[in-house]
């Protein structure tokens, strides 16, 4: 199944600085401006997906390390960095004379889908003379080390259960263990916060807006971020830009209570002018909470907007005669990603390599595919795979990913458009992302570059799949990466495949590598609001398409590749709602 071959902040100026302090152009690096405002909020702490996410933790058969008494235990956790550095985030109150400890107080984390959030968690005996005080006061190297155990938050959450039982083991660093140490077991126990799930979904409409332009009309979008009591405020939702428009009506935007803090906590709404530029000028701005929304919209009545004026001490805020109306306020309580994950619905994993001539001779170091001889992953193609399958990995329980390549010429075969990595003739999956690497290492001097660049053949495969999985009712959603060096010479027939991929369960990220122009990929991304549409007419249901430009990998601290993930969460929510899928009901 699944196999194919085939034949052939604000400046001076008043305007708002660009992300990293830089003035790339949307079209320089972006497929619109909305990806441009993607980017340009991501700078400002803005997330896609926010669920709270509850820990608590118990342990059994502790090491007893008292003379007279059982151990007074206190469980420690910890955030590790990519790089090995850890972040103290939590301590637990001491629970005394015991080897099976049940812990009350609870650890709050912010669980992100695009990035892979490793934990570790340290178990220590608190010695008596320290009992008298507050557990953030204690000197972790004075206490008595029982254990550490670490795991990613996504392993916690994606068990049915949402409960993992981990060895405790000796510190990293120490002796390698050979044996099991019989050091118990912590228990650690993940529960998503109830106000995750409630929704507001709110439509905001704006008159008489002032011309940012000189010879048009803005184009507006609205930010709206919430007021933290350090710090600049932060962006927790917005809207798309629409071009060349003084009375926009934006599209409904979603905010949970969980986002915001509380229906009372202020928000800032912005409306800004898009520049290409980065530097979106302020048009007006409110400041009102979600119940003041809520009192607008029912009133029916409109806000000024105004415009600060001044620094310092001459600070005072110009009403404007622009309008901000509140057309739409409902609060609902819907089912949430992380409750379709607990319920046994898995993400997997699909992946479609670029082999054609334009990338270069693979054994020359100019060659976009050319492999480091000391192991680092400095060629593109395998740092997309990294970093997009190292997080999609904990979501797919087998681990065996759909693995293609296109562009080349395979052994004894003509050019082909969709071949299977492995280099079998009858299956397309490779055991995990090391055997991703492992296939397209070995592929890279097995097949002869050539070309055209076609999208169509490996995103019908995927379509396959996907379609065969909906007729069996499984609970899987797939997600296609396709990493390419150029510009597709299919695009009317990818289009048509696109469309009609866009029933089924399945999201595509395309990744492009190399310096090429990537403007016309922008007509795939349906990031502007406009659907696309096949040759005899039909009109994709939804939005299946993400692209980013790889050499946009680091803009300002941000990763492209967590941008881009950071969006599939709401491609799923879409794809099970507009179905009526339920965590509950058979897919």
């Amino acid at each position: 199944m699944g196999s194919c071959w085939s034949d052939g902040s604000y400046s001076g100026g008043g305007g708002m600085v660009g992300v990293g302090g830089t003035t790339s152009s949307a079209g320089a690096g972006y497929s619109s401006p909305n990806d441009a405002v993607d980017h340009y909020l991501k700078s400002r702490g803005f997330n896609g997906l926010f669920s709270q996410i509850e820990l608590s933790f118990s342990a059994s058969n502790l090491r007893d390390r008292d003379v007279i008494s059982k151990s007074d235990a206190m469980v420690v956790a910890y955030t590790k960095g990519r790089d090995g550095s850890l972040v103290e985030l939590f301590r637990s109150e001491v629970v005394l004379n015991s080897l099976n400890p049940k812990w009350i107080k609870k650890f709050t984390i912010g669980y992100q889908f695009e990035i892979v959030q490793t934990l570790l968690f340290r178990v220590y005996d608190i010695d008596t003379q320290f009992q008298n005080s507050r557990e953030e006061m204690l000197k972790l190297d004075e206490q008595q080390f029982l254990g550490e155990a670490t795991c990613t938050l996504s392993e916690i959450i994606t068990k049915s259960n949402r409960t993992v039982a981990l060895e405790l083991m000796r510190k990293e660093g120490n002796a390698a263990q050979t044996q099991p140490q019989n050091w118990g077991k912590l228990i650690v126990h993940g529960e998503e916060s109830l106000a995750s799930k409630t929704t507001t979904e709110i439509v905001f409409r704006c008159s008489n807006l002032e011309s940012m332009d000189h010879f048009s009309k803005s184009d507006p979008f609205l930010v709206i971020s919430k007021i933290v009591e350090h710090g600049a405020p932060i962006p927790v939702s917005k809207t798309e830009v629409l071009k060349n428009d003084a009375n926009p009506l934006w599209k409904p935007v979603s905010l949970s209570v969980q986002q915001v803090g509380s229906k009372d906590t202020p928000l800032v709404i912005e409306c800004l002018d898009f520049n290409g530029n980065g530097n979106h000028n302020l048009i007006g701005k409110v400041q009102k909470s979600l119940s003041d929304l809520e009192k607008l919209h029912l009133s029916g009545q409109g806000i000024n907007l105004f415009l600060p004026t001044g620094v310092g001490h001459k600070h005072e805020d110009k009403a404007l005669k622009s309008q901000l109306f509140v057309d739409k306020f409902t609060e609902t309580v819907q089912h949430t990603f992380l409750e379709y994950l607990a319920s046994g619905f898995e993400l997997n994993f699909m992946v479609a390599i670029d082999f054609t001539a334009s990338n270069g001779n693979p054994r020359l170091p100019d060659s976009l595919h050319y492999i480091d001889p000391t192991g680092r992953l400095n060629n593109a193609y395998q740092r997309a795979i990294v970093e997009v399958g190292e997080v999609l990995q904990f979501y797919d329980s087998d681990k065996r990913f759909p693995a293609w390549g296109f562009g080349a010429r395979p052994i004894d075969i003509p050019v082909s458009h969709c071949f299977n990595l492995n280099g079998s003739s009858t299956y397309c999956e490779v055991d995990g992302i090391q055997g991703i690497m492992n296939a397209y290492n070995g592929a890279l001097f097995n097949v002869s570059f050539a070309g055209p660049t076609l999208f169509g053949p490996v995103i019908n495969a995927a379509a396959t799949i996907a379609s065969e999985s909906l007729a069996q009712n499984a609970r899987r959603y797939y997600v296609l990466l396709i990493i390419t060096d150029g510009v597709i010479t299919d695009l009317q027939e990818t289009k048509d495949s696109l469309v009609n991929a866009s029933d089924l369960p399945l999201s595509i990220l395309i990744v492009g590598v190399g310096g090429a122009d990537y403007k016309e990929m922008e007509v795939l991304d349906g990031d502007k609001g406009e659907r696309l549409e096949s040759s005899s007419g039909r009109v994709a249901s939804r939005d299946i398409v993400q692209f980013v430009a790889l050499r946009d990998m680091q803009y300002g601290e941000v990763s492209v590749v967590e941008a881009l993930l950071a969006e599939l969460p709401s491609q799923f929510l879409a794809y099970m709602r507009n179905r009526n899928i339920t965590p509950t009901s058979s897919s």
